[in-house]
């Protein structure tokens, strides 16, 4: 497998790189699912919940800028928001049904909610792509639908069904979203960091409206001025405040580390990773919220993390061959996107 580029100079990534984001993926993303089930546990506005979240790593970038921390400067160009209206529609629509699938299903089962991810990936790859999937990654595919079902249908485990469509939605929406990301870095000149600001600032700007648009304006009156105690002698406001300042920070973690993880490893490894988490966000759980791991739901992960390494495996063996049987010669997918003419050898 060719070694991931990063940066604008095509410099393949260290292994001390990849290792690094990959762990700073993992850390952050499962910090940020833990801490949303806390605050999605109490309250009954998501979308406004993510709002703040976007609105604090909005501050957080203009803070670090301010102080010189960024690599690069951030900035405002009209011309760059319209070249990333797919992006940020789609980050818009993905973190919404996310959160809502959190909130309706249990941390453990959340891997299970969006587990069809790579099944909806292969298929936008051939879509938007038009890589043609070989008999073993139809395999793959087909194992981990398989895992999904048993852990919908065969656990025997009352499951919200409204949980289990904001995570098929939600798997859609991500496999498109790695698909946009590298096509959205063309227009920020290959800057994760600016991606990342412009996709969060813009991200806050236009969910705002849709949280009163979707009727969360109640549930929001309800949060600020209603004065109620939880149950466990914290207020809803004040949960919602510290899970906000929680989330908000990891989320300026994330935003970066998502993005890094897409652009400095290659999707292979960024899909492994993703499924790690899963399985961590599983056992954290069942430790932190005390969520049952039923042996349907645990050979459902299972299943569904065997056809993922299965999948991983086929494609590493696919790239190390240069010439198929039938004698022609594969082209690079970077030479396609860059637009460089084909020439046999």
């Amino acid at each position: 497998m060719a070694p991931p580029k990063d940066g604008k100079d095509g410099k393949p990534a260290s292994r001390a790189q990849v290792t690094g984001v990959v762990v700073f993926y993992l850390v952050a993303a499962l910090s940020m699912v833990m801490a949303n089930k806390w605050v999605l546990n109490t309250t009954e506005s998501p979308l406004f919940f993510l709002w703040t979240q976007l609105l604090i790593a909005v501050l957080l970038f203009v803070a670090s800028d301010a102080m010189r921390l960024l690599p690069d400067r951030i900035s405002f160009n009209p011309q760059v928001c319209r070249g990333l209206i797919p992006m940020v529609g789609l980050n818009v629509v993905g973190l919404s049904f996310s959160n809502y699938t959190l909130k309706y299903v249990d941390a453990s089962f959340y891997q299970v909610a969006r587990g069809l991810v790579l099944p909806f990936t292969v298929a936008t790859s051939f879509v938007v792509l038009h890589s043609r999937p070989s008999l073993r990654i139809f395999i793959a595919c087909a194992t981990v639908t398989a895992g999904f079902f048993i852990g919908v249908f065969l656990d025997g485990t009352p499951v919200s069904l409204v949980g289990i469509s904001f995570g098929v939605a939600s798997s859609a929406i991500t496999a498109m979203h790695s698909v946009v990301i590298k096509q959205s870095l063309n227009v920020v000149d290959g800057s994760a960091l600016l991606l990342s600001w412009y996709t969060n600032l813009l991200s806050a700007i236009v969910l705002l409206p849709l949280c009163f648009l979707f009727g969360e304006g109640g549930a929001i009156f309800e949060l600020l001025f209603g004065g109620a105690v939880a149950t466990s002698g914290m207020s809803p406001l004040t949960t919602f405040f510290w899970g906000s300042l929680i989330t908000g920070a990891l989320g300026f973690l994330m935003s970066i580390a998502s993005l890094l993880s897409i652009k400095v490893t290659s999707p292979i490894t960024h899909m492994v990773s993703s499924a790690v988490r899963g399985v961590a966000a599983s056992l954290l759980g069942m430790w932190l919220f005390h969520d049952i791991i039923t042996t349907g739901r645990a050979s459902s992960i299972a299943v569904i993390l065997f056809g993922s390494f299965y999948y991983t495996w086929v494609k590493h063996q696919e790239t190390q061959k240069p010439a198929l049987s039938g004698g022609y010669e594969r082209v690079k997918m970077e030479d396609v996107e860059a637009g460089k003419e084909y020439k046999p050898k």
